[in-house]
C-alpha cells in the first residue's frame, strides 16, 4: 500500500517539475510554416512546442516596438502629457502622424504605437521615457539582457532599416512577448481592436485608431493580441497570441509571406496536440516516504502544463533531500530553504525541477542547501507505468 502510494506520489510531484524547465522538444515534426525562422511557445510555462530554425539572427521590423511599449508602460508614466517635438514628426514609414507643439498622453503614444504601428509614436516615447533615442536604446538592451534575450540588439525604438546592428531571433522575441504579456496594461493595449485618444486641455478632437493585427480584429477568435512588422529587408514579421481552454500560447514568425495564415496553424495544432493539465495543488505534499519529512513539505503553487497523452505515460523522477537534522538545530538555526527539489525527466532527459520547503520553521538562508549538499540523502524512484 505504502508503495503504491508513494508511486502515485511521485508521478504527481514529477509532473509538478514540468513548469519550471521546459522541454525543447517538439510533437509538430509534420506542421509547415511559410516563416524563414518560426516558433511557437505556451506562455505560462514556456514550453516549445514547434520550432522552425528559431535561433537565426534576423531582422525584425516593428515588432521591436513590443520592447518599446513594455518600457513605456514600465516607466509609471502614462498619464504623463507629452509634448511633441520636431525630433518626432515625419518620420518615414507607419505613422499616426503627430504634429510638433501638439501635446499627447504618453499613454495614447503607446495604443498609437501598437496599434498603427507608429514610428513617429516610438520616437516621441523614446525621447519622453529615455530622454533621447540613445538613451531609450540603451534601456532597450538592457532590458533584453535581463529578459534573457541572447541573441538581440536594438539600435532604435522602431525597428525601421536605418541600421546594420539591429536583429533579433524568433526564440528571442517569444521570450520578449512572455515577459511583456505577464503585465495587465500591455495585455489590455495589445489586445484592443479599437482605440480613442483622449482629449487634452480643452481640445476637441481626438483620434480614432484600429488595430492592424487582423488576427485581432475578427481573423482569428482566440486571439488576444499582438504586433505586426514590415519592412523592405525584413519582409513580413509577426508575434501573436492565443488563448483556448485556459492554454495561453504565443507564435513568432520572422520573413513570412503567409503569416496570418501560418499562426492560424500554429495556434490550432497546439490547442489540438497538447492540453494544458493540472497537475498538482499548492500546499502540503503527502507522498514522502522519509518518516522525517512525512506529512511535512509544502509546494508552493498550483501548477498546469501543456502535455500531450503520450507523454503524459513517459515521465520519471526523484526526491533529493536534506540529511534530517541532529537534536534542535533546525529550530535554533532555521529550516534550510529549500530541504529539497524534485526532479523530473521526460523519455531520459531532465526537463524540470522544483524545491521543496519544510513546513511550521522559520527559513534560514537558502545558499545552506548547497552548503550542506554533502550531508543529503538520496530517494530515486523511477515510474511503473503498469500499476
Amino acid at each position: 500500500m505504502n508503495r503504491k502510494r508513494s508511486k502515485a506520489g511521485i508521478i504527481l510531484v514529477s509532473l509538478f517539475f514540468l513548469l519550471f524547465c521546459p522541454t525543447n522538444l517538439s510533437y509538430a515534426s509534420t506542421l509547415n510554416v511559410s516563416a524563414k525562422s518560426a516558433i511557437l511557445i505556451e506562455q505560462e510555462s514556456g514550453r516549445i512546442l514547434f520550432e522552425k530554425d528559431a535561433y537565426t539572427k534576423r531582422r525584425i521590423a516593428s515588432i521591436t516596438k513590443i520592447m518599446t511599449a513594455i518600457l513605456a508602460i514600465e516607466s509609471g508614466k502614462l498619464d504623463d502629457k507629452v509634448k511633441i517635438s520636431s525630433k518626432s514628426v515625419n518620420i518615414e514609414g507607419s505613422s499616426i502622424y503627430l504634429k510638433e507643439g501638439e501635446i499627447i498622453t504618453l499613454e495614447d503614444l503607446v495604443y498609437g504605437l501598437m496599434l498603427k504601428s507608429g514610428n513617429d509614436a516610438a520616437i516621441a516615447i523614446a525621447n519622453h521615457v529615455g530622454g533621447s533615442v540613445e538613451g531609450f536604446v540603451y534601456m532597450m538592451n538592457e532590458k533584453a539582457k535581463a529578459i534573457g534575450m541572447k541573441d538581440t540588439v536594438f539600435s532604435n525604438p522602431h525597428g525601421l532599416d536605418d541600421s546594420e546592428n539591429h536583429y533579433s531571433t524568433a526564440y528571442d522575441m517569444a521570450l520578449l512577448m512572455k515577459y511583456a504579456m505577464k503585465d495587465k496594461t500591455f495585455r489590455k493595449i495589445s489586445s484592443t481592436e479599437k482605440y480613442k485618444t483622449k482629449k487634452i486641455d480643452g481640445e476637441s478632437w481626438g483620434r480614432l485608431w484600429k488595430n492592424k493585427n487582423k488576427l485581432v480584429t475578427g481573423l482569428y477568435k482566440y486571439s488576444t493580441g499582438g504586433k505586426t512588422g514590415y519592412t523592405k529587408r525584413a519582409n513580413r514579421t509577426l508575434v501573436s497570441t492565443a488563448s483556448k481552454n485556459d492554454m495561453d500560447l504565443i507564435a513568432v514568425t520572422l520573413d513570412d509571406p503567409d503569416d496570418w495564415n501560418d499562426h492560424i496553424a500554429l495556434f490550432e495544432h497546439a490547442f489540438d496536440t497538447y492540453q494544458k493539465m493540472k497537475l498538482i495543488d499548492k500546499g502540503k505534499y503527502k507522498h514522502a516516504t522519509h518518516d522525517f519529512y512525512r506529512n511535512k513539505l509544502i509546494v508552493k503553487q498550483p501548477v498546469y502544463y501543456p502535455l500531450t497523452e503520450e507523454e503524459s505515460q513517459l515521465l520519471t523522477s526523484s526526491i533529493t533531500l536534506l540529511r534530517p537534522p541532529k537534536g534542535k538545530k533546525w529550530e535554533k538555526e532555521g529550516v534550510p530553504a529549500p530541504v529539497g527539489y524534485l526532479k523530473i525527466k521526460l523519455e531520459g532527459e531532465e526537463i524540470a525541477k522544483v524545491p521543496l520547503f519544510f513546513d511550521g520553521q522559520p527559513a534560514a538562508e537558502k545558499k545552506n542547501f548547497l552548503e550542506s549538499f554533502k550531508n543529503i540523502f538520496f530517494l530515486v524512484a523511477g515510474v511503473d507505468q503498469s500499476d
